[in-house]
């Protein structure tokens, strides 16, 4: 009985869903040292814009970090925003669509579609108290 009420707590769905926004949370962290690295080694740069950018792209990384810990820890309040995070997933892989490398927007689309999924089925919806 033990092993069956951990997979209840636990659902498998809902720690992927937070593995997954931690893999997200870890690359806009990449992203966020490639930014502060081309605000120092850029000549022709607008200071203010990269800077900003750089803030930016560092205060996403510090909410879908807290998003993915509260989801982790089961709070209620963290599907909302763990649901925004990936419609902004979805967005941002729709402009790499149009814009390119086309790759990373279907490869961002695809981690928006299934992280969202993860987060709003009914096992994971159970283990956040959500009915």
């Amino acid at each position: 009985m033990t092993g069956e009420k951990s997979v209840v707590d636990n659902p498998s769905t809902l720690m992927w869903a937070v593995r997954l926004l931690y893999l997200q949370c870890a690359a806009l962290a990449g992203l966020t040292v490639y930014l502060v690295v081309l605000d120092l080694t850029s000549e022709n740069v607008r200071v203010g814009v990269a800077v900003a950018l750089t803030i930016l792209t560092a205060l996403g990384v510090a909410a879908i970090f807290f998003v993915a810990r509260g989801l982790g820890r089961r709070t209620r309040g963290a599907r909302g925003p763990a649901v925004v995070i990936q419609l902004f997933t979805i967005a941002a892989g729709g402009f790499l669509l149009q814009t390119g490398p086309v790759w990373l927007g279907v490869v961002l689309m695809a981690l928006g579609v299934l992280t969202g999924l993860l987060i709003v089925l009914p096992p994971s919806t159970r283990a956040l108290g959500i009915d």
